[in-house]
């Protein structure tokens, strides 16, 4: 019996002491999962910079916030990880950039055979009437100087030949009369040998000639026969072939690599057996919007009448871009992200741990699936060539730097332009500032009418511009803003040209000495095209005057001026 009641004490201390072990390890899980909960961290997806612990609505447009992941410890300003699981799911892919064999440091330049337009000539009549008869009608004719190239049949120089008839045989009596009418026929280039013929038999020619006064090939007919002409009109056109024009187009990367005289090895695709070579005469100072390229010229002696206008011809030319070894760093074109004015990649920087940044770069020639890569890395850097997409997309949840947010820091600053003015002009320009606001609010509420009134008395009010020329600029350009307001009822187009005038205003009033009062300065990174805009607030309230009712509180606070 004793020994019973011992093994029944044992057992009783038994599942006494279990329950105080299970019961401290399920509230040890519970804490860590209350932890787990916490350290959760919620973003907006239009505004990244947003990082809260508790879900709810984004402080700035009011849209529900969305999971982020807590940044890590021990980064730069500028880094963001990744998890391993987000890694593989997306297929993320980096490569060690190297020195590149595939890319060598010529540019190819491709192009055609053109007329040289510095010798082309146009044929035109010199007087009123009709084609009788064309002597060079198939483009392709050779035409020689001198040349009878058309007849023409004209009414005003039937008559100007009587009066010449009539004139010879006064000739001894009135020589002034005589050599005046002749000479008419010098403004209509009809040679004398004609006039003679004339003269000696009396008798007048119904067709005229016209001749060419240059060598070369007939490109362009410009009538037929029967059609009427007037004095000036363009008969033919004539290229002198004896030279031609090597054209080619080249891209934007390849432009820093060409300068005017810069020697050209040509190849031309119907001659493969025989290499040209020219020097740059032309580079196209405007750049094609379409094509992105510009237009380089070679002038090609053509004495033998081999190279035809319209033949494919290819240009290589050396490239002046190499790293200090001679050799060329070259990456795969999925690495890179375009934005139309910046070339990004995205650099692995934690070594085996999934780390990485957004860098700039500045690319060179192409070939094939790879770029050349004329600065922002350098031999040895890891990149991400697959899931790039995915990479800056996590950038821009976690508020980094990215396609969409260029900015080095999250807060606007106020434009750091110094400037001096005299003490009249800061008095009048602080009492306008009332006008600006009042502008500011009719955008607000959406009334383009209430804003055209508000523009043009802002403009009554404003002082004289009597500043210096380092500070005028910034002044006319707020007055053609506001004249710009002032004659248009377009609301859109009205919060365009607020977005400039604000940026003035706010260097402007940045540089005045005291306003009296406090003077916010206010954000929406999503106004102006998600390139971002600032206006001036006498309160710290968002109230987006770009927006207006559809996104009222927008906005925040990124300066104060006082």
């Amino acid at each position: 019996m004793k020994n019973f009641l011992i093994y029944f004490l044992i057992l009783i201390a038994g599942l006494l002491l279990g329950y105080m072990i299970f019961s401290n390890n399920e509230d040890e899980q519970t804490h860590q999962h209350e932890e787990a909960e916490t350290s959760k961290m919620w973003t907006c997806s239009m505004h990244p910079q947003i990082m809260q612990t508790e879900p709810g609505d984004c402080p700035v447009c009011g849209m529900e916030l969305i999971p982020a992941s807590a940044t890590s410890d021990g980064l730069s300003a500028e880094e963001f990880s990744m998890t391993e699981t987000a890694m593989k799911l997306a297929n993320i892919q980096t490569t060690v950039v190297g020195q590149g064999s595939g890319i060598d440091a010529s540019i190819t330049l491709s192009g055609k055979i053109e007329v040289n337009e510095d010798e082309n000539a146009v044929m035109s009549a010199h007087f009123n009437g009709r084609v009788e008869k064309l002597f060079a009608n198939t483009v392709g004719d050779r035409v020689s100087r001198g040349q009878i190239v058309a007849s023409v049949y004209s009414p005003e120089l039937v008559a100007a030949q009587q009066e010449l008839i009539t004139a010879a045989k006064l000739k001894e009596s009135q020589p002034e009369l005589y050599n005046a009418v002749r000479n008419k026929f010098k403004i209509w280039m009809i040679k004398d040998k004609v006039l003679d013929k004339v003269e000696s038999t009396g008798n007048v020619q119904t067709s005229l000639p016209i001749y060419s006064h240059v060598n070369g090939t007939v490109t362009e007919i410009m009538v037929e026969e029967g059609s009427h002409i007037m004095d000036g009109m363009p008969i033919l056109k004539v290229a002198n072939l004896n030279s031609v024009w090597a054209v080619f187009d080249a891209y934007e990367p390849q432009i820093s690599n060409l300068k005017e005289g810069q020697n050209l090895k040509i190849n031309v695709n119907a001659i493969p057996d025989e290499d040209f070579s020219g020097k740059i005469s032309f580079i196209d100072p405007i750049l094609n919007d379409d094509s992105r390229t510009i237009e380089v010229r070679v002038v090609l002696n053509n004495n033998e009448n081999r190279l035809k206008p319209g033949m494919f011809v290819e240009a290589k030319a050396e490239s002046s871009f190499s790293d200090s070894q001679g050799q060329n760093l070259e990456i795969p074109r999925s690495a890179v992200l375009w934005t139309g004015e910046r070339s990004l990649v995205y650099v692995k920087t934690g070594g085996d741990q999934p780390t990485f940044e957004m860098r700039e770069v500045k690319l060179g020639n192409s070939t094939g699936e790879n770029f050349q890569v004329l600065n922002g890395l350098e031999a040895g850097e890891e990149i991400v060539t697959n899931g790039t997409f995915t990479v800056d997309a996590a950038a821009q949840l976690q508020g980094k730097r990215s396609m969409m947010n260029n900015a080095k820091s999250k807060e606007n600053k106020i434009a750091e332009v110094k400037m001096h003015f005299p003490k009249s002009f800061q008095l009048q320009f602080v009492k306008t500032l009332e006008d600006y606001f009042r502008l500011k609010d009719a955008l607000v509420d959406s009334q383009p009418e209430q804003a055209i009134k508000e523009a043009k008395s802002y403009l009554q009010r404003l002082p004289e511009n009597d500043l210096p020329e380092t500070s005028s600029g910034h002044y006319n350009k707020v007055i053609k803003m506001l004249e710009a307001i002032s004659k248009n009822d377009d609301l859109e187009n009205q919060r365009a040209h607020f977005v400039n005038l604000s940026e003035n205003i706010i260097v402007l009033t940045s540089n005045i000495d005291s306003l009296g009062k406090t003077v916010y300065v206010q954000h929406c990174p999503m106004a102006n095209s998600n390139k971002g805009a600032d206006w001036l607030s006498q309160s710290s309230e968002i109230r987006n005057p770009y927006y207006g009712e559809a996104m009222l509180t927008c906005g925040e606070v990124t300066g104060i001026l006082e």
